[in-house]
């Protein structure tokens, strides 16, 4: 689905990603971990085109794509839900997701809105709410339906457990899993390596924007402790 080749990427002088490379299959999901300042971030920024590439190719489907504009990287199938959320926080919930679906024509904007709101029925109570009213938990919700709105086959996260309550996490993370199984390709940036360990199958470790672990999620859960080194991680913020 994805191949990363040597990619280095970063804003203007400063190169935050070093000659990463790597392969995303499609129909899995794909966990990039580290601490703050990794270049997680950048990383899955620079995929929806919204940040420098300096060197490197990026392939999606096999086709090359590292200099599409970011609306066409959202055309051919690749949504992102942005850290922080970033809605319209003066529209409402419907309208956020009539936003996220300007891509596609009007048959497929209102199937995918049914799908949305089969996923989270709490936006299906709150469509003529004004999004800067939700909790946290109903934001993230909304941010990744109004991302599922364009249709996508490469679903990108990026912090998708940051700020959440326990419980908003756990409806996230079903989603998760149902949009996986439905085929749905993901790439999620988290924090938690436990969370990060149950849902994925490849894991990616960064630190400082050099690739430090890489490899299968079985192979890394055998190798938690040293997981867990690498990121400075403590078992209070698992």
């Amino acid at each position: 689905m994805l191949e990363l080749m040597d990619l280095s990427c970063g804003y203007g002088s400063m190169q935050v990603v070093k000659h990463l490379d790597l392969a995303v299959d499609k129909g899995s999901v794909t966990a990039i971990l580290g601490a703050n300042g990794a270049g997680k971030s950048s990383l899955i920024m620079s995929l929806a085109g919204q940040v420098d590439i300096f060197s490197g190719s990026i392939f999606y489907r096999g086709e090359e794509i590292t200099k599409s504009s970011p609306m066409e990287r959202v055309r051919k199938g690749i949504a992102l839900v942005p850290e922080g959320r970033r809605l319209f926080k003066s529209l409402t919930v419907k309208e956020n997701l009539v936003v996220g679906g300007y891509t596609t024509d009007k048959d497929q904007a209102g199937q995918s809105m049914e799908n949305v709101i089969s996923i989270f029925p709490r936006l299906g109570e709150r469509l003529n709410q004004k999004s800067g009213s939700l909790s946290g938990g109903e934001q993230q919700m909304l941010a990744i339906g109004r991302a599922l709105m364009a249709d996508p086959k490469l679903l990108m996260i990026d912090e998708l457990s940051l700020g959440l309550m326990p419980k908003a996490v756990d409806t996230c993370y079903k989603a998760i899993e149902a949009l996986n199984k439905e085929g749905l390709t993901i790439l999620l940036v988290e924090q938690s390596t436990q969370r990060a360990l149950a849902v994925s199958q490849s894991i990616l470790v960064l630190e400082s924007g050099n690739t430090v672990w890489q490899g299968s999620a079985s192979e890394a859960r055998k190798s938690s402790e040293m997981i867990d080194a690498i990121l400075g991680l403590h078992d209070s913020e698992k």
